[in-house]
């Protein structure tokens, strides 16, 4: 591990994971991952949580993390690889809020086509419905990273808390605070490695998380119907 994220989500974490990939970093471990294997990744990162999973049993093939669960555990982190550099990914708190409400508050909790989606396919895949709960568990439960609860103002005073925390926390000579709007020269400074010739990459972290969370579950529930039609 080279690089540990400790970033909160919606600070460019997608982007991150390009950009760090593209200078070597990787594989990068990102909340996607999870995604692409909720079966085997659930019950690990409810292990890291319980303290029965050590980190690097999850995340030890990869080079660098970015985005939530790496970014939870950035303190544990740091003890598993005393020689890792730490970026915290920063954003203005009152754009951050509005989105991070629209993802992952409203997956969770929300009245709207993603939050009615989500609850559905709880109902008819387990899988779902337990990976529901440890998104539940890290970020909302007393022991998460928003523990008064998804207020806007809770949100806010959450996320300056934990970029506050992880300022004081981690050595400055150990920690880059950045902007995906900064670009290549302060990373790549940060990394000590070449700037590339090529532009800083843009991922769409709003439109990937939707359209997996969306379309994930419009092909589960198409799969349910069709068995139930079957087996009327």
């Amino acid at each position: 591990m080279k690089l540990i994220g400790a970033g909160m989500p919606r600070t460019g974490t997608l982007t991150q994971k390009a950009a760090l990939e593209q200078l070597g970093l990787g594989p990068c471990f990102h909340w996607v991952n999870i995604l692409a294997d909720l079966k085997t990744q659930v019950p690990l990162w409810n292990g890291a949580m319980d303290g029965t999973v050590k980190l690097p049993e999850i995340v030890g093939e990869f080079a660098s993390t970015t985005d939530w669960p790496g970014g939870f555990f950035y303190r544990e982190l740091m003890a598993d690889y005393p020689d890792a550099k730490v970026l915290l990914s920063v954003r203005n708190p009152e754009r951050w809020e509005p989105s991070f409400r629209e993802t992952i508050v409203d997956m969770c909790y929300g009245d709207n086509l993603l939050g009615l989606l989500s609850s559905a396919r709880t109902q008819v895949d387990p899988v779902w419905d337990a990976y529901i709960t440890l998104v539940k568990r890290m970020f909302f439960s007393p022991e998460g990273s928003f523990p008064k609860g998804y207020e806007r103002q809770a949100l806010i005073d959450s996320f300056n808390a934990h970029n506050e925390e992880v300022r004081q926390t981690v050595p400055a000579d150990r920690l880059l605070v950045w902007e995906p709007g900064d670009g290549w020269e302060p990373l790549c400074a940060f990394l000590d490695v070449p700037v590339p010739d090529e532009p800083f990459p843009h991922e769409n972290d709003r439109a990937t998380f939707l359209g997996r969370v969306i379309g994930g579950a419009i092909g589960t529930l198409s799969t349910w119907h069709e068995e139930q039609m079957a087996n009327a």
